[in-house]
């Protein structure tokens, strides 16, 4: 039986709870994210989006493309509360049900419904009766697809790509729609030349491994419609940190360290909370010109207490050179792995 997959996406979600909760801001562009200078946009209205604001965009060019928006700094906890409703809802059609964050999810209705539009509609009025808001719906065969579709006409929109399609469907696309392929590697396509999936499509696999190594097999089967992946009910927790916009940028590495101290701290809080430990440590920079840089150092052995956590990353930023000064610092432990309750007792103690 062929898969029916689905994927949800909340329309504006932060904006849009925004005006919900504040119908005078209804039809005003509306900007949730850090309101200081050096904050960055999480999230805009679609009347914020037609000046050309997005999200992840410092603010203060926000505020330099839309001098009129509405700024306002994120209600997490209002947020979750709204998330908490919506995903009941989606957990009443099926129990497979991933969550991608807090206002997007995949669902395999392959075995719950016969008719995926009335399936569709269904959640799209529930959600609209209990929370005043609209979400897109991508209905496909497979997660990349489904995706995809969701994207496909928003706000509030219903898009099904079913595979007699394919692949023409995808070929006028730019190729920053394929799921994977991120800013690094959408440039270095454009360096040759392929702008659009129906190029990318026209390349031998072993260009795309060359390429992107083994991920090329990957992106050389989505955009001719094969995608194996499953929807996971539980994901996994893969990885656990912090990170912050400083208020003015430096190359000091003693003021950075007092960054990683403090996020060393929330991130051993959070691994003793989820019962983790971490095999890996990961530092993120972003410098003034907004370019990012990782580097990370997978350890002999598992950590979990703030001073180590601490220590290693600090031994991290130690390694770097800064030839730029840095306006974002965020800190990371990944490779986790579940304690076992003798650890934890011994430990402790």
């Amino acid at each position: 039986m062929e898969k029916v997959i689905m994927h949800v996406d909340m329309d504006a979600f932060f904006a849009a709870v925004e005006v919900h909760d504040n119908p005078k801001l209804k039809g005003k562009p509306v900007i949730v994210g850090g309101t200081s200078e050096r904050g960055v946009v999480s999230t805009c209205s679609y009347e914020a989006r037609k000046y050309g604001v997005k999200s992840a965009m410092p603010v203060y060019i926000a505020k330099s493309k839309c001098p009129n928006g509405i700024f306002l700094p994120p209600r997490i906890g209002r947020y979750k509360e709204v998330s908490k409703e919506i995903f009941s809802i989606l957990r009443s059609v099926t129990p497979y049900v991933e969550p991608l964050s807090i206002d997007e999810a995949y669902l395999d209705i392959t075995n719950y419904t016969k008719n995926s539009v009335s399936t569709s509609k269904f959640i799209k009025e529930a959600v609209m009766k209990k929370t005043g808001l609209t979400l897109s719906v991508g209905i496909s065969y497979n997660k990349f697809l489904a995706k995809l579709a969701s994207d496909w006409d928003k706000p509030n929109g219903l898009t099904i790509i079913r595979k007699n399609m394919m692949p023409q469907i995808l070929f006028p696309l730019p190729i920053s729609k394929v799921y994977g392929l991120g800013k690094k590697s959408v440039k270095k396509l454009n360096d040759i030349g392929v702008f659009s999936i129906e190029e990318l499509y026209k390349l031998p696999k072993d260009i795309l491994i060359e390429f992107f190594g083994k991920y090329g097999i990957e992106v050389y089967d989505r955009i001719r419609g094969i995608d194996n992946r499953t929807v996971q009910i539980l994901r996994q927790t893969k990885s656990i940190g912090r990170e912050n916009t400083l208020k003015r940028d430096t190359d000091d590495k003693n003021e950075l360290k007092e960054y990683l101290k403090a996020f060393s701290i929330s991130i051993s809080k959070q691994l003793l909370n989820k019962g983790f430990s971490a095999k890996t440590v990961i530092l993120k920079t972003k410098t003034s010109s907004f370019e990012n840089h990782t580097r990370s150092k997978t350890l002999p052995s598992y950590i979990y207490k703030p001073e180590d956590i601490y220590q290693e990353a600090c031994e991290v930023l130690m390694e770097i050179t800064l030839t730029e000064k840095v306006r974002l610092i965020g800190l990371s432990v990944s490779s986790l792995k579940e304690n076992s309750l003798k650890q934890i007792s011994l430990f402790d103690s």
